[in-house]
């Protein structure tokens, strides 16, 4: 019998989503042949077999997010002995699904049956039960279930059992901490999902979601102050109207969210509020560009098998601007500046159902034709699923061509820990005036960049994107 693990795609990842199982139990499998799907915060991967045989059992059910090294099924032998069990798995599952230890109150759960076992446990128990997830503004509140349930009381800090930081929940990882600790988050109000109660990266990102919403909800009965409440309940007994819940009806389709949707939706809240969100948009003019590529294009996809884009170009343009600009290179760390030697460009790669950005490392060292390569290389991969882990890890500057769908210009999310991204609209040929007074067709884009005022000012990042602009303009063909 040999288990199959959960295993470590990256050196900061503690946990992955298991999303799919290729496998049925009772099936055959072969040695290094796909069994299984995972997600995790950089990378979504088919997981092989590690052995040959029969997929005996199935310890974690699809959806499920388990800490690494964590037994998820197990290979027995393809002699049939072993898959005569096929359905003994079943309560396994729950093994590895997060539950609160039998001792633990028992107000305190966690799952999509959250609200039903906080009611039992409230009928049997005199004490107020804890309020089981950050409350929004208004009068219902959202489960990890997606379904609206009404907003508890709120309970004052002091009853919290986990006001030891959380170490009740289960051991920390340095991402939790350090999270912790830049987002000066108590993690006493944070609700661990994780195994035996583990608080994870995803629970301080959840929290943080739920703060955010909290804060930017209009107001409500719920937020006004105790006197104006005490008014309000005295001229509207019944409160104010539920708002509709969402369910299924003749003009409505409900499905949740794919894990790589939950993904994105949580880095991006996350990304607005840690970084102080400014964009700049400068035109350029493309047209030596243009021509350099209109003139190669042909001879560039007889010899590399694949064409010649505007995109390349870009980046070239943009290692330029970061070798004299180090600052647009970097991350902030507490009250720290971290400066990175390495020019590392992310690409925003667009998937059927989502969004990745793998990772050009030493893209200072590539000309034109090199960065075409290994764009072309990633997207391909990254659309097969077939990235690596520290392929889509250690970026230090992103950029995103949304000018590929025929947008001129937009205003893009930067890309946590970096300080900025550069877009790139779509290149179209427009009248401009030319040489003082002259009219003519000029090949021109939008460059917008999105950058932390924390770090970088205005001033400054409009002369990162004037050398960005210098060297388009001014292309010179020997640097192909």
């Amino acid at each position: 019998m040999t288990d199959v693990v959960m295993p470590q795609m990256g050196e900061s990842i503690v946990e992955g989503t298991l999303t799919r199982w290729l496998k049925k139990p009772g099936e055959k499998v072969e040695r290094d042949e796909p069994l299984f799907e995972i997600s995790t915060d950089k990378v979504d991967t088919e997981i092989p077999s590690p052995a040959a045989g029969v997929l005996s059992e199935i310890l974690v059910e699809e959806g499920t997010t388990v800490a690494i090294n964590a037994v998820v099924g197990r290979i027995g032998e393809s002699n049939g002995a072993a898959a005569a069990q096929p359905a003994q798995p079943a309560a396994a599952p729950q093994q590895t699904t997060p539950q609160p230890p039998p001792p633990q109150p028992p107000s305190v759960d966690v799952g999509p049956s959250a609200a039903s076992k906080s009611a039992v446990s409230a009928a049997q128990a005199p004490a107020p039960p804890r309020e089981p997830y950050p409350s929004t503004a208004g009068p219902y509140a959202v489960t990890p279930s997606g379904e609206p349930e009404p907003a508890q009381a709120p309970v004052p800090p002091t009853a919290t059992p986990q006001a030891d930081g959380g170490e009740e929940q289960g051991p920390l990882s340095p991402l939790v901490r350090k999270m912790a600790r830049e987002y000066n988050i108590d993690l006493a109000q944070v609700r661990g999902t994780g195994a035996g109660g583990r608080i994870t990266k995803q629970d301080i990102e959840a929290y943080m979601s739920s703060q955010a919403a909290q804060t930017y909800s209009a107001p409500s009965p719920v937020q006004q102050p105790s006197a104006q409440r005490a008014v309000g309940a005295a001229a509207t007994p019944q409160g104010p109207a539920a708002p509709m819940p969402l369910a299924e009806s003749a003009k409505t389709r409900t499905e949740p969210m794919s894990t790589m949707r939950q993904k994105i939706a949580e880095h991006m809240i996350l990304s607005k509020r840690t970084s102080a969100h400014v964009t700049t948009v400068h035109r350029v003019d493309m047209t030596k560009v243009a021509k350099l590529r209109d003139k190669s294009k042909a001879e560039f996809q007889a010899r590399n098998g694949f064409s010649l884009t505007f995109l390349p170009f870009v980046a070239a343009a943009t290692v330029e601007a970061l070798r004299g600009f180090p600052i647009f290179n970097a991350s902030i760390d507490g009250k720290n500046i971290v400066y990175y030697r390495d020019i590392n460009i992310g690409i925003a790669v667009a998937l059927e159902n989502g969004l990745i950005v793998p990772v050009i490392r030493n893209a200072d060292e590539k000309n034109v034709a090199g960065l075409q390569r290994s764009i072309v290389d990633l997207a391909t991969r990254a659309r097969s699923r077939q990235l690596k882990p520290d392929e889509v890890t250690g970026g230090t500057f992103s950029i995103t061509n949304f000018g590929s769908y025929g947008s001129i210009f937009a205003t893009p999310v930067i890309n946590q820990p970096q300080v900025a991204i550069l877009g790139i609209g779509a290149v179209e040929k427009v009248a401009a005036v030319v040489d003082g007074d002259a009219i003519a067709i000029r090949s021109q884009a939008h460059l917008a960049l999105t950058f932390d005022h924390r770090l970088i000012d205005g001033a400054l990042a409009d002369q990162f994107c004037q050398k960005v602009k210098s060297v388009l303009e001014n292309w010179s063909a020997t640097i192909l």
